[in-house]
């Protein structure tokens, strides 16, 4: 059995005895018996100088305690392998992994989260908040990592549900211009309560959202004070842009230094023409303030291809006027031409994880795997 000394400073030697994971200490009466010695009477005289007085003080029971606590901790501690504190720093890592999730695009409703397990933020909030909320959970991610709300504009479809997320999270904000919060405040029928969450943003000016950093940026639609979104995690660096009916020298800009991009693939062209959609609607989506055509979403990705881009991910397909078999062939096509045959469809098989780039369309109205972003 070790045996433990400790000197206290009443200079007294106490012996504490480590046996079977417990620390037993002298008992209580012993213990009242040698402090009450301690204690000045009548009858004995003051001590003669600093240092002797000092010895004479009684040790506070709490400081008596923590010194044990801490002592007991230093075995505990030294007694742990290499091993395991290696296993537990390999977890970590692993919990701090950046990943993406979208739970539904298009016109049905937009939502997705960026993040790690442990903090992240949900880019726009046109899906149910509860649906939100259990598929955060079926990936091991508490709704209480949530740190933001950034959205992107104000159509019903990007905001239908951002108060019933933040309504008991008096913590949590909206990310949005100040136009964009005014035209959701006009156009919907949201809480006016929603602005007390609001945090005002302004294009090409950074700010600090849980752990990233982001620069919203100008893009061309129909909807109030339009933006995309640049996103810093470390040296990771993500472009978002949902919505958009042309390429502009922005989005082009931004797009060039991501290494994930989520970009608008809404419509083909032809099926578009064809389809069922009164001719002034067609000319709305066709529009440089509407939608973007594969085609066009294809030639763009195509020319700022470079060996930093890891993952590509079409978002807002129309349901009436796209496919994602279509949207993804119309893509690969133009990567290919432009000399990328090295694509995966994001699916994390060994085969797929060799592959340069990956090309997935997100699904519209269900929720997507958790793609970890390398």
């Amino acid at each position: 059995m070790a045996k433990i000394k400790f000197p206290s400073r009443t200079g007294l030697k106490r012996e504490i005895f480590h046996n079977t994971g417990d620390l037993f200490a002298l008992d209580r009466d012993e213990i009242r018996e040698k402090r009450g010695s301690l204690r000045p009477t009548a009858n004995r005289t003051p001590a003669s100088s600093p240092a002797s007085f000092a010895d004479n003080l009684e040790v506070h029971p709490s400081i008596t305690d923590f010194v044990i606590n801490a002592r007991r901790k230093e075995i505990e501690t030294a007694a742990d392998s290499d091993s395991s504190l290696s296993l537990d720093r390999s977890e970590l890592r692993d919990t701090e992994k950046l990943t993406f999730i979208s739970f539904g695009s298009g016109s049905s409703g937009n939502c997705s989260y960026l993040g790690t397990r442990s903090e992240g933020i949900l880019i726009d909030a046109g899906v149910d908040a509860e649906n939100v909320r259990e598929q955060l959970r079926s990936h091991g991610i508490s709704p209480r990592c949530v740190k933001a709300i950034i959205i992107t504009h104000d159509h019903t479809d990007h905001v239908k549900y951002v108060y019933p997320l933040v309504k008991k999270r008096p913590d949590l904000g909206i990310y949005c211009t100040p136009k964009t919060l005014t035209g959701l405040l006009r156009r919907h029928s949201i809480s006016r309560r929603v602005k007390d969450f609001h945090r005002p943003i302004y294009k090409e000016f950074a700010f600090n959202a849980g752990p990233f950093e982001i620069i919203p940026f100008e893009v061309s639609h129909d909807g109030t004070d339009n933006v995309g979104y640049f996103i810093r995690h470390g040296q990771t660096a993500i472009a978002i842009a949902t919505d958009l009916g042309c390429i502009t020298p922005r989005v082009d800009f931004y797009m060039r230094q991501a290494n994930h991009i989520v970009i608008e693939s809404n419509y083909d062209a032809e099926m578009l023409m064809r389809g069922p959609y009164p001719m002034h609607l067609k000319a709305r989506i066709a529009a440089r303030n509407g939608h973007l055509d594969n085609a066009v979403t294809g030639e763009f990705l195509a020319s700022i291809m470079s060996e930093r881009l890891h993952n590509i991910f079409l978002c807002h397909l129309s349901q009436d006027n796209n496919r994602p078999e279509i949207a993804v062939e119309t893509v690969r096509k133009s990567l290919a031409n432009a000399g990328i045959d090295s694509i995966g469809d994001g699916s994390g098989s060994v085969a797929d994880r060799e592959k340069q780039l990956q090309l997935v369309a997100l699904p519209r109205t269900t929720a997507s795997a958790l793609f970890t972003l390398r």
